[in-house]
């Protein structure tokens, strides 16, 4: 589990990226081209789950 903000692995390499900072709570998430705006928080289970979701349909 990293603290710092990382690039997405599932973000375009045409520069329309999200960043995600996990920590024990879940993970927050935010557009890299507009950090200024903020971030959305997802708790742990629903970060899990998106994940899993996301995963599966690759």
């Amino acid at each position: 589990m990293s603290s710092t903000w990382h690039k997405s692995s599932y973000s375009s390499t045409s520069g329309q990226c999200v960043e995600v900072r996990e920590h024990a709570a879940g993970a927050d998430i935010r557009d890299t081209q507009n950090r200024d705006l903020g971030h959305l928080t997802v708790p742990g289970p629903e970060w899990v789950a998106l994940l899993t979701r996301v995963r599966a349909e690759r």
